[in-house]
């Protein structure tokens, strides 16, 4: 069986287990034969040094060996690599999709087809190649077990096939989210967004890919509520502990005013602060802002349901969390606890707040001025 030399990065996989392989037949790999006509005219084409007779002589091993899969893709695959070479991306481009049509489910292929994208600046192919990675990647450990083979067998190939596999996934997992993180146009971005979380459901970057979803759903963006709790249910049920995907609907379900609304904000809420897990020693400050988020949804949520004293008692412990980590944060949970004391005419204890709350520059300020002049008024009259 005949090694052949792919690009100065990438190379085709051979292997005389090529039967056996086949079974297990997850992730694509080209294999041509020793001693077969393909193997002799690949020969003849490595002994050529002069690029464009190099060039014509894989154009027609590819016609002339059209019936072989493997021939294909492998003299498809050079031909984008020698067209990249000469600087021609889109004729690359173009090979290497045909390639992939012979061997749609080899990562070698994608990994040279995701970095020829990035070279073009083709977001929609990079991205689209990154996802057909992704998924065969997330199909690896869940190929079934064929007959005859042992669970222990079973379990060392597969174990071999994702360590075989993982500088590629790898790749075409960072290639996508950069994809993400660099796309300006609001539309493009989520349909990338969609692509990927599909791919790649339980992405290392899956919280900054959920905090992309939203901002991108959000106002000032598409502005589109349901598809943002869509998405937020779709990532949870992927992934129940998803911190994104829980304060996206516990904001969204505190600040509705359906029937129900603020016991599924609360739940939502308390799920962050269990997943969180801000009283941990090591708990770091994105762990902190969290919990204290949710406290804030809840104290709210206690609010609308006239849950006074249960209200103030979240919100003290979101002001505690939030002090010093997010300054528009900690003003909102001084805001409501100004106003939960002020309800109970603890009028020192909402001074005393909100006094705290006129210093924070935001949106609140200019509320927090306001409730601060009520509650005075209030304590000047009751002098």
């Amino acid at each position: 069986m005949r090694r052949c030399k792919g690009s100065w990065w990438l190379s085709v996989v051979f292997s005389f287990a090529f039967s056996f392989s086949q079974l297990w037949a997850q992730v694509d790999r080209i294999v041509i034969a020793a001693g077969t006509d393909e193997d002799h005219a690949l020969q003849a084409i490595s002994s050529e040094q002069d690029a464009a007779k190099k060039l014509a002589m894989y154009q027609d091993f590819v016609q002339k060996f059209s019936a072989n899969p493997q021939a294909v893709a492998y003299g498809n695959w050079q031909l984008a690599q020698m067209y990249q070479a000469n600087g021609d991306l889109d004729k690359a481009l173009d090979y290497g999709d045909k390639a992939l049509a012979a061997s749609p489910r080899n990562l070698d292929i994608l990994v040279s087809q995701t970095g020829l994208a990035q070279q073009a600046k083709n977001n929609a192919k990079l991205i689209d190649y990154a996802a057909k990675g992704g998924e065969i990647c997330h199909s690896i450990a869940k190929q079934p077990k064929p007959e005859g083979v042992s669970d222990d067998d079973f379990a060392q190939k597969l174990n071999q096939e994702k360590a075989a596999s993982q500088t590629n996934c790898d790749f075409l997992e960072t290639s996508g989210f950069n994809v993400i993180t660099t796309e300006t146009d609001p539309k493009s971005r989520m349909s990338e967004i969609e692509k990927f979380t599909a791919a790649f459901p339980d992405s290392k970057f899956g919280d900054q890919v959920s905090n992309y979803a939203m901002y991108t759903l959000g106002p000032g963006q598409l502005n589109d509520q349901a598809r943002l709790v869509s998405f937020g249910e779709k990532i949870l049920s992927t992934n129940p502990n998803s911190v994104p995907a829980l304060l996206l609907l516990a904001s969204y379900y505190g600040d509705d005013n359906k029937p129900g609304s603020a016991a599924k904000a609360v739940t939502y809420a308390q799920k962050v602060i269990e997943v969180s897990k801000a009283d941990a020693p090591d708990a770091d400050k994105s762990h902190k802002t969290a919990a204290g988020a949710a406290h804030d949804t809840i104290g709210w949520a206690y609010l609308k349901q006239d849950k006074t004293t249960s209200a103030i008692t979240e919100l003290k412990e979101a002001s505690a969390l939030l002090k010093g980590q997010d300054e528009q944060q900690y003003a909102r949970a001084l805001y409501g606890l100004g106003f939960a004391y002020g309800k109970l005419n603890k009028l020192t204890e909402a001074r005393e707040v909100l006094t705290e709350a006129v210093k924070i520059q935001g949106p609140l300020q200019a509320m927090s001025q306001d409730l601060l002049a009520k509650v005075n008024s209030a304590r000047a009259k009751g002098k």
